[in-house]
């Protein structure tokens, strides 16, 4: 099985933001720490979600028992219930149910922030590469 906890971050709402990835599985672990520009905390955890999505695609788990780890409430239950309350996070979450329906055992899971640390340091990472990559 393969776990992908994922996470997005935002330093000021909207302001520069992260998408941190931490993927386990078949005896390796693999970081990404990911730049995704000027947006707000909730649209981050989307792109997060998306960009691990296309990553395990890419990687070619698509025939793979995966399971997605989210501390973002939001994400998880938007997936859960294919609606986003928001419509601004619509399209977003069509995007991310496109992807997900490519996978053949495909699982979502909210997790407590405090076991999902991994993929909270690499957005925070990703943050500040946003801002470093600017100057």
């Amino acid at each position: 099985m393969i776990e992908v906890y994922i996470d997005g971050a935002s330093a000021g709402n909207p302001g520069p933001s992260g998408a941190g990835i931490f993927i386990k599985g078949n005896g390796t672990a693999e970081k990404f720490s990911i730049p995704l520009g000027i947006m707000s905390n909730h649209e981050a955890e989307y792109h997060a979600f998306i960009k691990a999505l296309e990553i395990c695609l890419e990687k070619g788990y698509s025939h793979s028992v995966v399971s997605f780890r989210t501390d973002s409430e939001l994400v998880n239950k938007a997936v859960e219930k294919e609606f986003a309350k928001n419509k601004l996070y619509a399209p977003l979450l069509e995007k991310a149910l496109q992807l997900s329906r490519q996978f053949d055992l495909f699982f979502m899971k909210w997790i407590p922030s405090i076991e999902n640390k991994s993929a909270d340091e690499l957005a925070r990472l990703a943050i500040r590469k946003n801002t470093t990559e600017e100057e």
